[in-house]
């Protein structure tokens, strides 16, 4: 992105079947997306600008009002929205080669990136520098959180009906301790019947149309016919279905058979394949469903390890949801999943394992089910479920904020000190997020150093 002279435009010259005849080159595509997977910071929004920026406005891949319309489908759907984003792009770019590609390498450095950082992290996380840093850094994700529910809030709470969803939602999760599933089912239930009682609450939002208008002619413009791939068919959905299922069932029975059902690996397995379809309203939506199954249930990780995975998620490119890549990890190490002498390989081999399961879905959505949904994008039937429980969503990260910030504030528990340099420098990550609408890398950075420096005097 330094280099500020843009590329030619595409010839474009749509075919009678609508596939343009001035195709980017398959190798082109493979370059950018490979690229993007290293520069997707900033979480989904940063990551939607960073796409707009170079699709639509630098290179005119896909016009303003094509982006839009993939961009609110995959809105609508369980997983990480810009993954998922570039996936669609990419399949209607180059067909299901495209999407594989585009989504593929859109993980790929991440999951790189927190194998070895998840390493560094259980090898010498109790050395003084590495303790002091993650001091500052735990305090900052608690306000990165509270961030979250803010930001969140503000879009999907827009009357009484979201507010007592999500207040509902909270009581359930943190009084009545309900397990995430349950509440989802239960916001769905009351969209649906809340979308026939007042339908004017459950409308959902185009929340991205600030993008602007469409501007200049592109490779797939506005008026483009939906190439022949694109075009829903039964033997298609059928057919893409059937292959995603055989992704699943194959190494899903390969684990179960080498390993057995209770191994680690095998539980990961069907665990994050359930997450996946969970993730509603972004990555922080299914963290308190990964903690209550991660921590609580299954004991791979620790609650403050938790939060540490989240801030190593934070600042590494990729979807925000690659924690699970860092709980993988842990959980394989500290289970000794292949032996006591095979630690790396067992932590590595179970992040890749929950990689899989936890976007494999995605792929399904896009490849098999994209022409069908996006016909149903603007039907109440279809999304009131879906406002629902994006408002449920809002009471359950602000749960989970409220366990990180006990678990940073009383590390010991209530009776325990309570630490004030960590409250400080939360709230001051807080005033920097909110007030200052200060970027999450340098937030991180910031209250590293401050923690270091205040980890090493005492």
């Amino acid at each position: 992105m330094n280099d500020d002279r843009a590329p030619a435009p595409p010839e474009v010259r749509p075919a009678e079947d609508g596939t343009p005849s001035g195709e980017i080159p398959f190798g082109e595509a493979l370059r950018f997306w490979w690229r993007l997977g290293f520069i997707s910071y900033g979480g989904p929004a940063g990551q939607i600008a960073i796409m707009h920026a170079e699709l639509v406005e630098r290179r005119r891949w896909i016009s303003e009002r094509r982006f839009l319309h993939a961009l609110n489908y995959c809105m609508v759907l369980p997983g990480p929205e810009a993954q998922q984003l570039a996936t669609y792009i990419g399949w209607l770019l180059h067909r299901t080669r495209g999407g594989l590609a585009a989504g593929a390498l859109f993980v790929l450095p991440s999951l790189l990136l927190l194998v070895v950082l998840s390493w560094v992290y259980v090898a010498f996380g109790q050395w003084p520098v590495v303790a002091g840093l993650f001091y500052g850094i735990k305090p900052a994700v608690t306000a990165i959180v509270v961030q979250a529910a803010w930001r969140i809030g503000g879009r999907a709470l827009k009357n009484v009906w979201h507010w007592s969803i999500a207040a509902a939602a909270f009581v359930a999760i943190f009084a009545l301790d309900l397990p995430f599933p349950l509440i989802v089912l239960g916001a769905a239930g009351v969209g649906i019947v809340g979308g026939r009682l007042a339908p004017w609450a459950f409308k959902s939002g185009g929340g991205h149309a600030a993008l602007g208008r469409s501007g200049p002619a592109a490779l797939i413009d506005d008026d483009t016919p939906p190439p022949a791939h694109a075009r829903f068919t039964w033997r298609r959905l059928v057919r893409v279905a059937a292959a995603g299922l055989l992704a699943w069932l194959l190494p899903m029975a390969a684990l179960a058979a080498v390993f057995g059902t209770a191994h680690t690996f095998t539980q990961m397995a069907w665990f994050f394949t359930k997450a996946a379809l969970l993730t509603f309203g972004g990555a922080y939506a299914v963290l308190p469903y990964v903690y209550q199954g991660a921590v609580g249930q299954f004991g791979w990780l620790l609650p403050a390890q938790m939060i540490d995975g989240l801030a190593l998620g934070e600042t590494t490119p990729g979807p925000l949801i690659m924690v699970v890549a860092f709980v993988g990890f842990v959980g394989g190490h500290a289970k000794a999943a292949l032996g006591p002498d095979l630690l790396f390989a067992a932590g590595a081999a179970a992040a890749c394992i929950v990689t899989w399961f936890t976007f494999l879905p995605s792929f399904v959505f896009i490849l098999a089910g994209g022409p069908l949904v996006e016909s149903t994008h603007d039907d109440l039937k279809f999304t009131a479920p879906l406002t629902a429980i994006t408002a449920a969503v809002v009471g359950v990260i602000v749960n989970l904020a409220l366990f990180f910030g006990w678990h940073v504030l009383w590390p010991k528990g209530f009776a325990g000190p309570f630490e004030w340099p960590q409250a400080l420098i939360a709230v001051g990550a807080a005033a920097a997020l909110l007030r200052f609408k200060a970027g999450v890398i340098p937030v991180i950075a910031a209250c590293a150093v401050i923690g270091l420096a205040v980890h090493l005097v005492r």
